[in-house]
């Protein structure tokens, strides 16, 4: 891969939606006014701030419902499965009925850090699965270590009219074909533009454009020429330009596919590039 030694730019009438991003973890207000100022100016017009437990979903509906372009997830992430019970349910089934709640997650298995109990993470997941489907909102999935019960309670779940994304894909295309199967959307994070990360390459190379989503899971996982620092949706450029790249398109048609993929996923108003 040839390397940069500039930013990615789109043409104008482009823009990129950051499908998965922790803004809540941001220290200070005016951190975070700069990040999605930033990011407009950078083109990513979209931002969806995801809850990982009961505290940040919270969290995340207040900063959608007061920042233009921001779009909020509920859920509980497997490293908090131990905080399930049925009032914590009831409270994410409340804060979902903002008009700005898209989706519910992340949620799923991470067997890699196993925070939680495996078999409390599996209860919580199958639970959360099922209130997904009551809310009819798309899932976002969490899978780390755990690709065979990920799917396996999936499937047992299924189907999901309002489908989903397996976000910050770390599987093979293989695993990727699965996940297809089961009618989800992948992720792809800034991990694809690490030289050692050749499966995820190969999966942005060539699994169909129509079915993939951009990320930057920010504040971890920036791409190059930013890894090891604080991930920012602006850096998503960067993440969009590398599928491009490997794709042998340009980084508009990126841009314009994945966009309207997310839209059409989460159900975003046409208009929302724009809010």
């Amino acid at each position: 891969m040839k390397k940069r030694t500039q930013p990615p730019a789109l043409s104008p009438g482009h823009v990129l939606i950051d499908s998965h991003c922790h803004l809540d973890m941001e220290t200070s207000q005016d951190a975070l006014d700069d990040i999605i100022e930033s990011a407009k100016k950078c083109r990513v017009h979209n931002i969806i701030t995801i809850g990982i437990d009961l505290a940040s979903s919270q969290r995340a509906v207040e900063l959608a419902d007061n920042s233009p372009g921001v779009y909020a997830a509920v859920g509980i992430h497997p490293h908090s499965a131990e905080e399930g019970d049925d009032a914590v349910y009831q409270q994410l089934k409340e804060l979902a009925t903002s008009e700005k709640v898209v989706a519910y997650g992340e949620i799923g298995l991470d067997y890699a850090k196993q925070y939680a109990p495996v078999e409390r993470q599996r209860l919580e997941f199958t639970r959360q699965l099922k209130i997904a489907k009551e809310l009819e909102l798309p899932i976002i999935i969490h899978d780390r270590e755990a690709h065979e019960d990920t799917v396996q309670i999936i499937r047992e779940q299924g189907p999901f009219p309002a489908s989903g994304v397996m976000h910050c894909f770390s599987g093979d295309t293989a695993f990727a074909c699965q996940v297809l199967d089961l009618e989800l959307y992948i992720s792809i994070p800034g991990i694809v533009t690490f030289k050692n990360a050749l499966d995820l390459q190969k999966v942005a190379r060539e699994i169909p454009l129509d079915r993939i989503l951009l990320e930057t899971d920010g504040p971890f996982l920036a791409p190059v020429p930013f890894r090891g620092k604080r991930n920012r949706p602006e850096y998503l450029l960067y993440t969009a330009a590398m599928v491009a790249e490997l794709r042998g398109i340009s980084i508009d048609e990126v841009a314009r596919q994945t966009s309207q993929n997310t839209k059409k996923l989460f159900s975003l108003p046409n208009q929302g590039s724009e809010q």
